[in-house]
């Protein structure tokens, strides 16, 4: 079965960077978009960034754009979400979901980004 596995959450200051990585199987990962959502308490569901299978097209929400850069690497079926110069509005859980633009499940457990000082 389908199985996301999120990692490289932590508490950082305000300006620092976090990568998570998110590990998958269960699927041809390298045929399938995949997508970064977040939540937080309040704010319900937000897309962050998503990638196509090839890793050629990439799409992120306005608010992280320039800061926040997802990839991927399909010898090792992970997914990557670099984010940089991290604000207090970034707090939230993060879930790697396969598929595209749009998705929220299949998801993995979500790993906790605080940014704050």
């Amino acid at each position: 079965q389908v199985q996301l596995v999120e990692s490289g959450g932590g508490l950082v200051q305000p300006g620092g960077s976090l990568r998570l990585s998110c590990a998958a199987s269960g699927f041809t990962f390298n045929r399938t978009d995949m997508t970064w959502v977040r939540s937080a308490p309040g704010r319900g569901w937000e897309w962050v960034s998503s990638i196509d299978s090839g890793g050629l097209s990439t799409n992120y929400r306005h608010s992280v754009k320039g800061r926040f850069t997802i990839s991927r690497d399909t010898a090792k079926n992970t997914l990557h979400l670099q984010m940089n110069n991290l604000k207090p509005e970034d707090t939230a859980v993060y879930y790697c979901v396969k598929g595209p633009m749009g998705s929220v499940y299949p998801r993995g457990q979500g790993t906790q980004i605080t940014v704050s000082s």
